[in-house]
């Protein structure tokens, strides 16, 4: 009979230590954590999917301004060094690797800058269906980007703060001591102004005629 109510007892005792423990926050953890992680993914996903429509801009864009090759040229550039860049959510935990990762998506979008106005110098473009589609396209990711970047944050601040505070923080010294804190996207410099872009064709410098002595002026 001993024995018994000794099984009896140690069931309960399995039945019970969940419950307590759930009730004392040792879930709380993983469950921001996973959160986060997955706030991280719908941020990945957002910069996809501006990479995804990246090459057929620039192809349009080529067909009626292949002069702006210096344009078009770091556009690309901008992209497949963002695309070599690690981005798993691995690196949300390594400072050095998320900037990295931040810095390569911000030369991005500093390279796709002068895209946005391109219209302005060659109204042909506007009339391009395709053109204006993708530019449609874009404008709406960028949007997406900045509130899936936003949202992270958030997470991660709630998660972040989550470890340092009692009792949580007995939980991340002890059952969760492999949780690290995560990494914020910072608010850029060159994020707070409006690029400056410069299609305007360059002049070639007037020359002097011919027996003029250096430096004499051109005629009038």
């Amino acid at each position: 009979m001993k024995s018994l109510i000794n099984r009896i007892g140690r069931a309960a005792l399995l039945l019970i230590a969940p419950l307590a423990l759930a009730a004392c926050g040792v879930n709380t953890i993983p469950t921001k954590e996973e959160r986060a992680k997955a706030q991280w993914a719908e941020v990945q996903n957002q910069y996809q999917r501006r990479s995804d429509l990246i090459p057929n801009l620039v192809a349009t864009v080529k067909g009626y301004a292949a002069q702006e090759s210096s344009v078009l040229i770091g556009v690309s550039q901008a992209r497949a060094g963002a695309m070599q860049v690690r981005s798993d959510a691995s690196i949300t935990t390594d400072p050095a690797a998320f900037q990295r990762y931040a810095a390569a998506q911000q030369n991005l979008s500093l390279a796709l800058a002068p895209l946005r106005v391109l219209q302005e110098n060659y109204p042909e473009l506007k009339s391009n269906e395709n053109f204006m589609a993708l530019q449609s396209q874009l404008e709406g990711t960028e949007n997406r980007v900045t509130i899936a970047r936003r949202d992270y944050n958030e997470a991660v601040r709630d998660y972040n703060t989550t470890l340092r505070t009692f009792p949580q923080i007995i939980w991340a010294k002890t059952v969760h001591g492999g949780s690290q804190p995560m990494q914020l996207f910072q608010a850029t410099a060159t994020a707070q102004t409006t690029p400056t872009v410069d299609f305007s064709p360059t002049q070639a410098p007037a020359t002097a005629p011919a027996g003029a002595a250096p430096g004499s002026p051109p005629p009038k």
